[in-house]
């Protein structure tokens, strides 16, 4: 007999559930509390399961039997209509969840998280002014509904100024930020994932540096004669002793410095590679630093003359950046395709591998350079110490050296 032929009475609350069918699975459970609802009984894998369909008379008869022979549709296709009903449910919940979440919100969490694991600050800035190219674009729209074409039509708008690295840089954070959105179930793709090779590709170009004995030299009897900031004098006579990176190397401060053991540790947040780097100092570096803690204002080594606010401490002291450091090589007469402040870092590498005095492991500890090899990396911690103290001593005679070689610039 159809249900729609059944007249349906109260259960007494003593009494169990009872249950009426139409014969094709479908039931209609009453409750002792009187709540009607529609199940759906079913064999999957030789069970006996039941699905439920909603509750009467919400969902009337007619909207019951459509209900059921979609789940008897997902179960032709050898799939538990239970299972299969969660797992879109789930998918529907996604959907909403990322369609009131916006690529900004996405964005600032992945910042947070960065910040919480110790990223530098200089290194944060940077992340964030080319997270701001997209969120201009695109920051407040729902990341779900964030399309590779939406992304494209952003980078492109980059490289038509000319700027096809900042570009790039630009698709692997947004790409970042969609990635986060996954893991946290905030998104369900990564449209700028799909854009990998549809940039322009920018042309790859080292950073000036001048490596041949002469013109190094030439360049150390320039800084020698600087007429400008005795900080930024000694900025550049000790990246060219010690080949740190500029950054690691004009933000230092005292506290890292030990005189009695000549050394220098630069902490990891300062760090490419995240991890601290202890390098030796010559004893042409120790005497540059004892003249320069001598003038010092602050814990700075190097400080310039900005300031920043803080609301706890005021203003605060700034140390010189590397466009002083650039500026400076360019009073000097060497241009930005001659020489730049990272530059140091290569004429050391080349000059020393021209001498063929050290190995290569040595050299590269000393540049804080990481083993592409991971599995070299892994089982090689030696830091070659005492072979770098030599080093750092030879390097520093070596420049003294060049610098009193017979000029060549006319």
């Amino acid at each position: 007999m159809p249900l729609s032929d059944i007249r349906i009475r109260n259960a007494r609350p003593a009494e169990k559930v009872q249950k009426l069918s139409d014969g094709g699975g479908l039931q209609l459970h009453l409750s002792p509390g009187g709540s009607k609802t529609w199940f759906l009984a079913f064999r999957f894998n030789g069970q006996q399961k039941k699905l439920r369909l909603g509750a009467y008379p919400a969902l009337g008869l007619a909207e019951a039997r459509v209900e059921r022979e979609k789940a008897k549709a997902t179960l032709d296709r050898g799939l538990d209509p239970i299972a299969h009903l969660k797992e879109e449910t789930a998918k529907a919940q996604a959907v909403a969840t990322a369609s009131a979440t916006t690529f900004r919100s996405v964005g600032e969490e992945l910042l947070a998280k960065r910040a919480a694991e110790g990223i530098s600050a200089e290194t944060q800035d940077k992340r964030r002014w080319l997270l701001s190219f997209a969120i201009d674009e695109f920051g407040d729209q729902p990341i779900a509904a964030i399309t590779p074409a939406d992304v494209l039509f952003c980078l492109r708008k980059i490289e038509a100024r000319g700027r096809l690295d900042t570009a790039g840089r630009v698709r692997a954070l947004v790409s970042e930020v969609f990635r986060y959105g996954i893991a946290s179930q905030q998104a369900a793709t990564d449209p700028a994932a799909m854009l990998i090779g549809a940039l322009t590709s920018p042309t790859v170009k080292n950073r000036a540096a001048l490596t041949r004995p002469e013109q190094f030299g030439e360049l150390l009897r320039a800084v020698a004669g600087y007429a400008g900031q005795p900080a930024t004098q000694c900025a550049l006579q000790l990246l060219a002793y010690t080949a740190l990176r500029p950054g690691e190397l004009r933000q230092g401060r005292w506290s890292e410095l030990d005189f009695l053991s000549a050394s220098w540790t630069v902490p990891a947040e300062r760090m490419k590679g995240r991890k601290p780097h202890r390098i030796p100092l010559s004893r042409q570096a120790v005497e540059i630093f004892r003249e320069l803690k001598a003038l010092s204002r602050s814990d700075l080594m190097f400080q310039g003359n900005g300031k920043s606010r803080s609301i706890a401490q005021g203003f605060t002291p700034l140390p010189i950046s590397e466009n002083t450091l650039n500026m400076a090589i360019r009073r000097m007469g060497f241009s930005q395709d001659e020489m730049t402040a990272h530059g140091f870092r290569a004429s050391f590498s080349t000059l020393c591998a021209e001498s063929q005095l050290w190995s290569v492991d040595v050299v590269e500890a000393q540049l804080a350079h990481q083993d592409p090899n991971q599995i070299r990396r892994i089982y090689q911690r030696s830091t070659f110490w005492d072979e770098r103290v030599k080093l750092a001593q030879w390097w520093s005679d070596e420049c003294d050296r060049l610098r009193l070689l017979k000029p060549t610039r006319s």
